[in-house]
């Protein structure tokens, strides 16, 4: 169940007596776009020499562009979480789960529990049109769907486009989705993209007239080592396939932008753009999170810190750069705060950022510390510019691109992003004090094992549940 009614509104008054009203004449639309393994260094706008982005470098010089913001995850079921509910992955139970592992899988019994309150909940308490259009990973049994965990109205494949059928794995064709039923099995996954965003704009128009979320989780680039484009997109990029899905991504985020222009919605719409985690380790290498060290699935900067993109006309102030640490976490606490929404009575690991969104001089990252976890291990921890990775008895793999795993590495992140020059010896009271940190995440949230703060994640079995007959998708 969720949180019954008469706790929330207890809290909302509670909350209004606590902070004013966030001070505009109306709750701002949000549009939250999302891509799925796309590289710190991938866009233009963020040193990419090989894909064309105009329409995301527009956004950020009309918006605020972040460059150390952070990810809960290198893997995309726990960081998605993280998104959604403001927490770390473990504290939520999807930082690792049995029998799945680091990601969800078709037809699993686990997923989002349904205790949880998603920002899709608390933006659609304070009056919100809510809407998931795309990838969704946070479990495919109907438990926990996306209309089970506040949003109005879904239309994607629940988990990633790259889990087909194939030996060994009893997995059924990709399901596209809408609301709660199957609209076609085995989509052509060239026109994901479009379509998502077809449907997005579509959806928009519906709700110009009341305040909306829409979050449009793409999946591409995505997780196969040839990523998907539409036809008018193929062959064009510098940068073969995976280019392509990168260009078609721009292409879709310039459409979104017009749609919002051509509706009168740009100037009350807060638009956010951003990625799941970064680009993995491809050969020959496609996807960059340059200048960063390492790849996707890791707990090395390029691993976890991904582009972050914010614009609010007459608010976020236009063509800025905020170098604070601020984390994938912090949209539902700072999203709720702009929404004038109040939050949940549940312990929350994100922050509200809206100085930092909204260029506020002075402003600094409200995070003392900030932790990686790789599916339920604590690898690094992070105090103002200092990253320390723990040494890691019985590895499954390499995780830092090939530097060692049983030893303390401390990188100064501002003048070493490569994370070459581990500083361990010449710091120890750095290092110290990072230790200690990191020990009072072990306590909290874990380490191998759940910490004293950590929810279990959702269960549900598929016994007597089928999928339901396969009906035409409707247009686009």
């Amino acid at each position: 169940m969720k949180p019954a009614g008469a706790v929330w509104l207890g809290w909302g008054l509670l909350l209004g007596a606590v902070f004013p009203s966030p001070g505009w004449a109306e709750p701002p639309n949000i549009v939250l776009i999302l891509c799925d393994n796309l590289g710190y260094g991938d866009l233009s706008c963020y040193g990419s020499q090989l894909h064309r982005t105009p329409h995301v470098d527009a956004l950020a010089a009309q918006g605020r562009r972040f460059t150390h913001f952070y990810s809960a995850s290198g893997v995309c079921t726990p960081s998605r979480a993280a998104l959604l509910t403001g927490c770390y992955p473990a504290r939520v139970g999807l930082a690792w789960t049995e029998p799945d592992g680091w990601v969800l899988r078709p037809r699993s019994p686990n997923g989002l529990h349904p205790q949880e309150v998603t920002l899709a909940e608390v933006l659609k308490r304070a009056g919100y049109a809510t809407a998931c259009i795309g990838k969704w990973h946070l479990g495919d049994h109907p438990r926990f769907l996306p209309t089970r965990q506040g949003f109005d109205y879904y239309f994607g494949i629940p988990y990633s486009e790259d889990m087909t059928p194939r030996p060994g794995r009893n997995w059924p064709p990709l399901p596209l989705m809408e609301n709660e039923r199957v609209v076609q099995w085995g989509p052509d996954r060239n026109l994901l993209t479009a379509r998502y965003t077809r449907r997005a704009i579509r959806w928009m128009e519906q709700h110009r007239h009341r305040p909306f979320f829409l979050f449009l989780s793409h999946a591409m680039p995505g997780s196969t080592t040839r990523p998907f484009a539409s036809p008018a997109f193929q062959g064009r990029s510098a940068n073969g396939p995976y280019g392509d899905a990168v260009e078609e991504l721009d292409h879709s985020t310039g459409q979104l932008l017009a749609a919002l222009r051509r509706l009168g919605l740009e100037k009350n719409t807060i638009v956010i753009w951003t990625s799941d985690n970064g680009a993995p380790r491809r050969r020959p290498p496609q996807g960059r999170n340059t200048p960063l060290s390492g790849w996707g699935y890791t707990t090395m900067e390029g691993g976890m810190r991904v582009p972050l993109i914010v614009r609010w006309p007459g608010h976020v102030p236009a063509g800025t750069v905020c170098d604070e640490l601020t984390t994938m976490m912090d949209l539902l606490p700072t999203l709720a705060a702009l929404a004038g929404a109040p939050l949940p009575p549940r312990k929350l690991d994100g922050h509200d950022v809206r100085p930092l969104w909204l260029g506020t001089p002075g402003a600094r990252t409200p995070y003392r510390a900030f932790y990686y976890y790789h599916t339920n291990r604590l690898y690094a921890v992070r105090s103002g510019p200092w990253k320390l990775h723990l040494p890691i008895a019985h590895p499954r793999r390499n995780t830092r691109d090939g530097r060692p795993m049983d030893k303390l590495l401390l990188y100064h992140l501002q003048r070493d992003p490569q994370e070459k020059h581990n500083l361990a010896a010449q710091y120890p009271e750095v290092v110290k004090r990072l230790l200690q940190l990191a020990q009072q995440a072990r306590v909290e949230l874990g380490d191998g094992a759940p910490g004293r703060g950590c929810r279990a994640a959702g269960r549900a079995s598929w016994r007597g549940l089928h999928r339901g007959p396969v009906v035409a998708p409707p247009p686009g």
